[in-house]
């Protein structure tokens, strides 16, 4: 078997990596950004109830709670037919 290397230097040769390592200067990181497109803030605003919608369903969620919300079995049998007729 032969020996070149004496002294510190063979002993632990990955322990001058790491000194190596941690002598490097940290890199300036960016921070990570967010960009919406104006697409999808065009979509934020459409999907915003109106004034009048609102409500309307202010309303109804009181009459539920009161128990005073009538049910027209008509006029709901008359929309699930026009729904299911145009599709």
């Amino acid at each position: 078997m032969k020996i070149n290397s004496f002294g510190s230097q063979g002993v632990n040769p990955y322990k001058q990596q790491m000194n190596k390592i941690d002598q490097v200067s940290p890199v300036n990181k960016q921070k990570d950004k967010v960009e919406i497109s104006s697409t999808a803030k065009e979509m934020q605003q459409v999907s915003q109830l109106s004034a009048q919608r609102q409500s309307k369903v202010e309303d109804l969620k009181l009459q539920v709670e009161n128990g005073t919300y009538k049910v027209d079995a008509k006029e709901t049998a008359k929309s699930i037919l026009n729904f299911y007729s145009k599709n």
